[in-house]
């Protein structure tokens, strides 16, 4: 057993100089710890993350050192090694990943100054290409992406933004438009998927990572890979459901995502299958739902959820910002994106409200805070 140390992720440079010996076989680090976390954890233990993922419910994640420096080599062997700007709290799996990627590199990895702003940015960015820094990495989620190229005629921006080799961008679906801009703007993304369980992205533009192996059952995706978690702290029996061995032995991890490998071997992500409403008595997926709804101009960062309904039992509400420019009037901007959704999936699928709110809740990972979304709009509904 190893010690677990509650862990302040304030600050990143004490993190790193941490994580290096938790790598090592060290006290291993926690991470939005409660008060009644465990004060040893099992050998070759790293780093517990405490997560509610997408269910809302708390998860505490073991992860070995073992499997960080796995999803650590195969994201280098995809896109190279170098040196990383840390962008994301490193209490989150892709802020943390940053600075094992960074370890193994032997380099040290730059935060921006402050808050995560354009101008803090590109000044951080900037900073690493004058000094000498060939290749250049750095990890996003949409919103902070959205945000860059929103800004990107302020001074640094647009340059910062073409001197990375590569930026990974996952935590949450990248709506088209966003991808768009950002390859008009010569910004090198990688579509990342994965989760805190495989020790962050571990499928890149749909391609499993070359030590990553993806099947779906029953349309459910699994992902297998020397990446995976132990499992849950304290919670056996949420681990024998979640970490299942086929026939082979082989270990295997229940995404709870709905998808497909095709033909030729892209993993296609379709959506939660436990974010979906029964509207009308039809099955209504709301993550494709909102990914159609992002297509349209003054949504692409709308959140769609879904609230009871006295006629359909439930209907399905987008939530977007006042901020985003939008061209039509409320009535006319609904109209269009449930004309939209309705020649993807169908009449039963169009959303029955458009609900604009001054600023979109988030969660200090950046990623939309859903629950409280949903609750708000369960209070207006």
């Amino acid at each position: 057993m190893v010690s677990l140390i509650p862990t302040d992720a304030d600050d990143p440079a004490e993190v790193f100089a941490a994580l290096r010996h938790a790598l090592d076989g060290g006290p291993a680090l926690g991470f939005g710890m409660l008060a009644s976390a465990p004060e040893r954890v099992p050998d070759g233990t790293a780093a517990v993350i405490a997560t509610s993922g997408s269910s809302g419910v708390p998860k505490r994640v073991a992860l070995s050192g073992e499997a960080l420096r796995a999803s650590a080599e195969a994201t280098a062997a995809r896109i190279g090694s170098g040196r990383w700007l840390l962008a994301l709290p490193v209490g989150y799996v892709a802020g943390l990943q940053v600075l094992v990627r960074s370890a193994l590199a032997g380099t040290e990895p730059v935060a921006p100054e402050g808050r995560f702003s354009p101008s803090s940015f590109a000044e951080a960015t900037l900073s690493m290409v004058r000094r000498g820094d060939e290749a250049l990495f750095t990890a996003l989620v949409p919103a902070q992406l959205a945000t860059l190229l929103d800004a990107a005629d302020e001074p640094g921006v647009r340059a910062a933004l073409r001197a990375y080799r590569a930026i990974l961008v996952g935590g949450q679906a990248l709506p088209e438009p966003l991808r768009e801009r950002a390859a008009d703007l010569g910004a090198p993304l990688v579509r990342t998927y994965g989760s805190t369980e495989t020790s962050g992205g571990c499928v890149y533009d749909g391609v499993p990572l070359d030590t990553v192996a993806v099947h779906s059952v029953d349309g459910e995706l699994h992902l297998a890979g020397p990446m995976l978690a132990d499992g849950y702290l304290g919670d056996a029996e949420l681990t024998a459901r979640t970490f299942v061995r086929d026939r082979h032995g082989i270990r295997w991890y229940r995404t709870g995502d709905l998808g497909l490998v095709d033909e030729d071997g892209i993993v296609r992500v379709h959506g939660r299958a436990d974010n979906v409403i029964v509207s009308g008595g039809i099955n209504i997926s709301l993550d494709r739902v909102e990914r159609i709804v992002r297509l349209v101009p003054g949504l692409h960062q709308a959140v769609v959820v879904g609230v009871e309904d006295a006629r359909w039992g439930e209907a399905s509400v987008i939530v977007a910002a006042r901020g985003e420019a939008l061209r039509r009037s409320e009535s006319e901007q609904l109209a269009h994106a449930r004309e939209v959704v309705a020649a993807e999936l169908g009449k039963h699928a169009r959303p029955a409200r458009l609900i604009l709110v001054d600023e979109l809740a988030t969660l200090p990972s950046g990623k939309p805070d859903r629950d409280s979304i949903r609750r708000a709009v369960a209070d207006l509904h």
